[in-house]
Protein backbone atom coordinates (compact mmCIF):
# COMPACT_ATOMS: atom_id res chain seq x y z
CA UNK A 1 0.00 0.00 0.00
CA UNK A 2 1.43 3.40 -0.91
CA UNK A 3 1.78 6.11 1.69
CA UNK A 4 -0.69 8.32 -0.20
CA UNK A 5 -3.69 5.99 -0.09
CA UNK A 6 -6.57 7.06 2.12
CA UNK A 7 -6.37 3.77 4.01
CA UNK A 8 -3.11 4.88 5.62
CA UNK A 9 -5.03 7.40 7.75
CA UNK A 10 -7.29 4.71 9.19
CA UNK A 11 -5.81 3.36 12.43
CA UNK A 12 -5.01 -0.34 12.30
CA UNK A 13 -7.65 -1.41 14.82
CA UNK A 14 -10.38 0.49 12.91
CA UNK A 15 -9.09 -0.77 9.55
CA UNK A 16 -9.43 -4.34 10.82
CA UNK A 17 -13.07 -3.70 11.74
CA UNK A 18 -13.74 -2.20 8.29
CA UNK A 19 -12.07 -5.24 6.70
CA UNK A 20 -14.25 -7.56 8.82
CA UNK A 21 -17.39 -5.85 7.54
CA UNK A 22 -16.16 -5.80 3.94
CA UNK A 23 -15.40 -9.54 4.04
CA UNK A 24 -19.07 -10.34 4.68
CA UNK A 25 -22.14 -10.43 2.49
CA UNK A 26 -24.44 -7.45 2.96
CA UNK A 27 -26.98 -9.27 5.17
CA UNK A 28 -24.20 -10.60 7.39
CA UNK A 29 -22.82 -7.08 7.88
CA UNK A 30 -25.98 -6.07 9.70
CA UNK A 31 -25.61 -9.12 11.96
CA UNK A 32 -22.02 -8.09 12.72
CA UNK A 33 -23.20 -4.57 13.59
CA UNK A 34 -25.72 -6.09 16.01
CA UNK A 35 -22.92 -8.15 17.57
CA UNK A 36 -20.94 -4.95 18.08
CA UNK A 37 -23.98 -3.42 19.82
CA UNK A 38 -23.72 -6.05 22.53
CA UNK A 39 -20.07 -5.25 23.29
CA UNK A 40 -20.41 -1.50 23.97
CA UNK A 41 -19.15 -1.08 27.55
CA UNK A 42 -21.22 0.66 30.18
CA UNK A 43 -20.12 4.09 31.31
CA UNK A 44 -17.66 4.15 34.20
CA UNK A 45 -19.16 5.57 37.39
CA UNK A 46 -17.12 8.80 37.19
CA UNK A 47 -18.78 9.58 33.84
CA UNK A 48 -22.23 8.09 34.55
CA UNK A 49 -22.54 10.21 37.69
CA UNK A 50 -21.73 13.41 35.76
CA UNK A 51 -24.14 13.68 32.82
CA UNK A 52 -22.88 17.20 32.08
CA UNK A 53 -19.73 15.54 30.69
CA UNK A 54 -21.80 13.84 28.00
CA UNK A 55 -22.72 15.47 24.69
CA UNK A 56 -25.83 14.32 22.86
CA UNK A 57 -25.41 13.42 19.22
CA UNK A 58 -28.69 14.98 18.10
CA UNK A 59 -28.29 13.72 14.53
CA UNK A 60 -28.90 10.17 15.77
CA UNK A 61 -32.47 8.86 15.77
CA UNK A 62 -31.90 7.32 19.19
CA UNK A 63 -30.61 9.20 22.23
CA UNK A 64 -26.86 8.65 22.07
CA UNK A 65 -24.35 10.57 24.13
CA UNK A 66 -20.59 10.69 23.98
CA UNK A 67 -17.72 12.00 26.02
CA UNK A 68 -14.00 11.79 25.68
CA UNK A 69 -10.94 12.28 27.80
CA UNK A 70 -7.49 13.17 26.52
CA UNK A 71 -4.56 12.28 28.76
CA UNK A 72 -1.52 14.44 29.42
CA UNK A 73 0.96 12.20 27.60
CA UNK A 74 2.85 13.60 24.59
CA UNK A 75 0.62 11.43 22.35
CA UNK A 76 -2.59 12.81 23.89
CA UNK A 77 -4.19 9.37 24.17
CA UNK A 78 -7.98 9.45 23.91
CA UNK A 79 -10.52 7.56 26.00
CA UNK A 80 -14.00 7.42 24.49
CA UNK A 81 -17.28 6.95 26.34
CA UNK A 82 -20.67 6.27 24.76
CA UNK A 83 -24.15 5.93 26.18
CA UNK A 84 -26.75 4.44 23.85
CA UNK A 85 -29.94 2.56 24.75
CA UNK A 86 -29.93 -1.22 24.40
CA UNK A 87 -33.21 -0.97 22.48
CA UNK A 88 -31.33 0.92 19.73
CA UNK A 89 -28.93 -1.79 18.52
CA UNK A 90 -27.94 -0.03 15.30
CA UNK A 91 -26.90 3.10 17.14
CA UNK A 92 -25.14 1.06 19.83
CA UNK A 93 -23.40 -0.94 17.11
CA UNK A 94 -22.07 2.21 15.44
CA UNK A 95 -20.92 3.57 18.80
CA UNK A 96 -19.21 0.27 19.58
CA UNK A 97 -17.41 0.22 16.21
CA UNK A 98 -16.04 3.69 16.93
CA UNK A 99 -15.18 2.72 20.50
CA UNK A 100 -13.32 -0.43 19.50
CA UNK A 101 -11.71 1.25 16.51
CA UNK A 102 -10.56 4.49 18.13
CA UNK A 103 -10.44 4.19 21.92
CA UNK A 104 -6.95 4.52 23.37
CA UNK A 105 -5.39 6.01 20.25
CA UNK A 106 -3.45 9.28 19.98
CA UNK A 107 -5.60 12.32 19.20
CA UNK A 108 -3.66 13.04 15.98
CA UNK A 109 -4.45 9.58 14.66
CA UNK A 110 -8.17 9.99 15.34
CA UNK A 111 -8.19 13.45 13.77
CA UNK A 112 -6.75 11.92 10.58
CA UNK A 113 -9.56 9.36 10.21
CA UNK A 114 -11.43 10.00 6.95
CA UNK A 115 -15.02 11.15 7.33
CA UNK A 116 -16.24 8.37 5.02
CA UNK A 117 -15.28 5.51 7.37
CA UNK A 118 -18.95 4.80 8.23
CA UNK A 119 -19.66 4.30 4.50
CA UNK A 120 -16.72 1.90 4.22
CA UNK A 121 -18.53 -0.56 6.49
CA UNK A 122 -20.72 -1.43 3.52
CA UNK A 123 -24.02 -0.89 5.29
CA UNK A 124 -25.44 1.89 3.12
CA UNK A 125 -28.04 -0.38 1.50
CA UNK A 126 -28.96 -2.18 4.75
CA UNK A 127 -29.25 0.90 6.98
CA UNK A 128 -31.30 4.03 6.33
CA UNK A 129 -29.40 7.16 5.27
CA UNK A 130 -30.56 8.87 8.47
CA UNK A 131 -28.90 6.17 10.59
CA UNK A 132 -25.73 6.37 8.48
CA UNK A 133 -25.65 10.13 9.11
CA UNK A 134 -25.88 9.36 12.82
CA UNK A 135 -22.64 7.36 12.75
CA UNK A 136 -20.97 10.04 10.66
CA UNK A 137 -22.14 12.60 13.22
CA UNK A 138 -20.62 10.56 16.08
CA UNK A 139 -17.25 10.50 14.31
CA UNK A 140 -17.56 14.19 13.44
CA UNK A 141 -18.25 15.17 17.04
CA UNK A 142 -15.32 13.15 18.31
CA UNK A 143 -13.03 14.84 15.80
CA UNK A 144 -14.45 18.31 16.55
CA UNK A 145 -13.96 17.89 20.29
CA UNK A 146 -10.42 16.63 19.75
CA UNK A 147 -9.61 19.54 17.44
CA UNK A 148 -10.87 21.95 20.11
CA UNK A 149 -8.75 20.17 22.74
CA UNK A 150 -5.67 20.27 20.51
CA UNK A 151 -6.08 24.04 20.04
CA UNK A 152 -6.31 24.54 23.80
CA UNK A 153 -3.31 22.29 24.41
CA UNK A 154 -0.99 24.29 22.15
CA UNK A 155 1.29 26.80 23.89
Amino acid sequence: MSATTPETSIPEQLAEIVDDFQALEEAERLELLLEFSQSLPDLPAEIADRPELMEQVVECQSPVFLSLDVDDSPEHLVSLFFKAPREAPTTRGFASVLYEGLNGLPAAQILAVPADVPDRLGLTRAITPLRMRGMSAMLGRIKRRLAEHEKLAQP
